[in-house]
């Protein structure tokens, strides 16, 4: 893949002088295309889901989502793995410029030692999405700070949910969030926070961390905007 990320970054250079990307955004760009192997067509319907939170034994099966499926059609936001949340803040609300490599290993460390929480949902046994569902206080973008009333460790966090896009539109995020809330008061804390995108925003990606109406549907109230999105919450 290193031939491939030099021959892409001279191209670019070359004949796409105007492209604000940085070296590093191009090179984990051509180096996903490789990576992205799964389907990128919808399933008319799908067979049972399961929901298993992602502890050590299940990393394998988190890394084939976002290795290989999750961003199929989407090679630009392939090198996130879900880390910038846990190290972006509101100052600075954009990650500093990383291998993709680098990023796949800090959160799988996090997912390892804690530092990160969530959930896979599969379909068929085969896994299909996933949620962020970490304490308040493990989110760089969403901590508060001393003093925050709920305190950062009493809230999760609901920061993106990623669906491969053959289950898309058979309601795998609804069935994740029921399980977040679900699993809450087991967790210890006493609130689940959301961070949907104030307006509607189109595209398959375009909400990431789940549209307001669904937050709705479970209970969730609006808090605050927040720049683009409303912090809403539910008491569990």
């Amino acid at each position: 893949m290193q031939a491939l990320g030099d021959a892409f970054i001279a191209h670019v250079r070359e004949d796409h002088q105007d492209w604000p990307y940085p070296d590093m955004s191009v090179r984990n760009f051509a180096e996903a295309t490789q990576r992205l192997t799964g389907s990128s067509e919808r399933l008319e319907s799908i067979g049972d889901i399961a929901v298993h939170p992602v502890t050590a034994d299940r990393i394998d099966d988190w890394l084939q989502l976002f290795d290989h499926d999750a961003f199929v059609g989407n090679p630009e936001w392939a090198g996130c793995y879900c880390l910038e949340p846990h190290t972006a803040s509101p100052e600075q609300p954009e990650m500093e410029e990383a291998h993709w490599s680098d990023r796949r290993a800090q959160m799988c460390d996090r997912l390892r030692d804690g530092g990160s929480y969530g959930y896979l949902a599969y379909v068929d046994g085969k896994p299909a999405g996933w949620v962020n569902a970490s304490r308040r206080a493990d989110y760089g973008l969403y901590r508060l700070g001393e003093g925050a009333d709920p305190a950062d460790a009493d809230v999760v966090g609901i920061s993106c949910f990623i669906i491969a896009p053959p289950y898309r539109r058979h309601r795998l995020a609804d069935t994740l969030l029921t399980r977040v809330v679900a699993d809450a008061p087991g967790r210890g804390v006493a609130y689940v926070e959301a961070y949907p995108p104030t307006e509607s925003r189109e595209g398959e990606g375009a909400n990431f961390r789940g549209p307001k109406a669904m937050y709705e549907a479970h209970g969730f109230a609006p808090l605050e905007e927040r720049g683009r999105n409303t912090v809403m919450r539910l008491k569990v």
